[in-house]
């Protein structure tokens, strides 16, 4: 029996990561993976995703070509070219993850893990032949899944997940999008920007539902300028794929509406992987499809660890590499900080993006918090307006008794790779003044942060 200091059950950006991490310490490390290395993140998420939504903005930028002074003619997409650039794209960072595991001597383990006692893994290869390693720590790195209503089997032709939406043999003409989160919104902007007739979904009172409520408004306008239809406090109730397409019902607040589509993406969620892995056998303790955990990812069973989708917090590839590589620092007998799950970025990349760390101004009021707000629309600035994107706005959120960075909400173009400045401006204990005076380079996007601030207190120079 193969004997390790840690073993790891997952590949994917929680999993990985750790077992690199472990490796760096000193540990000898085997990493359990039943399909791709890398996981959805790298495989079926984050990365192919952002390769078809950087395809789709490219089309709209040769589709506005005249906008900038340059004439295009006779261009179309090629839809099939779109998703082998996406696949090629995966592979290649599913490779570079492979590459990884060589160069820091970690062993892959094919096959399907199972915990078994006594620090047991039992893994399941595909020709079903089990074989039992050992490990002292044991790290659960599982991830999830779309999550299906029961209105919304998922049948992977008609009614699809990220996964299939990700691979489609062909175009859709029209498109039902159920759920208005990250993946509803990027996939809506993706098909929209290719000439599909999109409709959104949302059971909620406003799309994007857990950012800012001025953000939401702002991505809701935008889309509707963009051609995309959005129901919001609304409910599909039934999908009948008996014909070519789907027919959907829909309860709305005006009433119940019958919408047309090629396809219905159910985009309402993630759902944890922890069937058949013997938790149960084990005795690892879960709560509403979670496993608990402390601080540092212990497990009420000695030598078990989880990480990732299945604990508590954002399921969040980059909140999985940090819960994996606290855990493993713990276990080496090193003193990391417990994650501050209120100072974790959220992305998404549609068109406009939107990036959001923190409190929003409605939590930061209802947490009792005395407030100063700023906020410097991208009309405003110079960069914006050069680069023809002058949608959207920066908004920062200041404790007003202290000056402390309680949150910040962004949407325009390119603002997901701004948002780290506030994450690291956050975690430093930075207030509002501060920022004022840090010299932002001009022209830039991120220059809006500061005028940002400055708006809040009253010192802005160029609104």
């Amino acid at each position: 029996m193969s004997k390790y200091d840690l073993i790891v059950i997952g590949s994917g950006p929680g999993g990985y990561v750790a077992a690199i991490r472990a490796s760096q310490l000193g540990m000898k490390v085997g990493v359990v993976e039943k399909a791709e290395i890398g996981g959805i993140c790298l495989n079926w998420g984050c990365i192919p995703t952002k390769a078809l939504l950087k395809s789709a903005q490219v089309f709209e930028y040769i589709s506005h070509a005249k906008d900038y002074g340059i004439e295009v003619k006779d261009f179309s997409a090629d839809f099939g070219g779109i998703i082998k650039r996406s696949r090629d794209v995966a592979a290649s960072n599913s490779k570079g993850v492979q590459f990884l595991f060589k160069k820091n001597k970690i062993d892959l383990i094919e096959g399907f893990g199972k915990l078994k006692k006594g620090g047991k893994v039992e893994v399941t290869d595909a020709a079903g032949k089990k074989v039992d390693y050992e490990a002292k720590h044991i790290i659960l790195a599982t991830g999830g899944r779309s999550r299906e209503l029961p209105a919304l089997k998922i049948d992977g032709k008609k009614i699809i997940g990220y996964r299939e939406a990700m691979v489609l043999p062909q175009q859709p003409k029209k498109l039902l999008v159920v759920g208005s989160g990250a993946i509803g919104v990027e996939f809506a902007y993706f098909y929209n920007s290719l000439g599909t007739e999109v409709t959104i979904v949302e059971f909620l009172p406003r799309i994007v539902p857990v950012e800012d409520e001025e953000v939401s408004k702002a991505l809701d306008k935008s889309f509707k300028k963009s051609g995309i239809k959005v129901l919001v406090n609304s409910e599909v109730t039934k999908v009948d794929t008996s014909g070519s397409g789907c027919v959907a019902t829909v309860k709305t607040p005006e009433g119940e509406v019958k919408l047309e589509a090629d396809v219905v993406l159910s985009a309402v969620g993630v759902a944890t992987n922890l069937e058949g892995i013997g938790l149960e056998e084990v005795g690892v303790k879960t709560d509403k499809g979670k496993v608990i955990v402390d601080d540092f990812y212990k497990t009420n069973v000695p030598g078990v660890y989880a990480i990732g989708d299945i604990v508590k917090g954002q399921a969040l590839a980059h909140v999985a590499s940090a819960e994996g590589i606290i855990c493993v620092e713990k276990i080496a007998g090193h003193h990391p900080e417990p994650l501050n799950y209120n100072n974790i970025p959220g992305c998404t990349y549609c068109s406009p993006e939107i990036a959001s760390v923190g409190y929003t101004e409605e939590g930061a009021k209802k947490a009792g918090y005395e407030i100063k707000v700023g906020k410097f629309p991208f009309s405003a600035s110079g960069k914006a307006k050069a680069a023809g994107a002058t949608d959207g706005f920066v908004k920062v959120i200041f404790d007003a008794k202290y000056g402390e960075w309680l949150g910040a909400h962004f949407i325009g173009a390119n603002v997901t790779e701004m948002i780290a400045e506030v994450v690291a401006a956050r975690k430093l204990e930075t207030t509002g003044h501060e920022i004022i005076k840090t010299v932002h380079p001009h022209p830039t996007m991120s220059e809006a942060i500061m005028e940002a601030a400055a708006a809040a207190y009253g010192e802005v120079i160029h609104i």
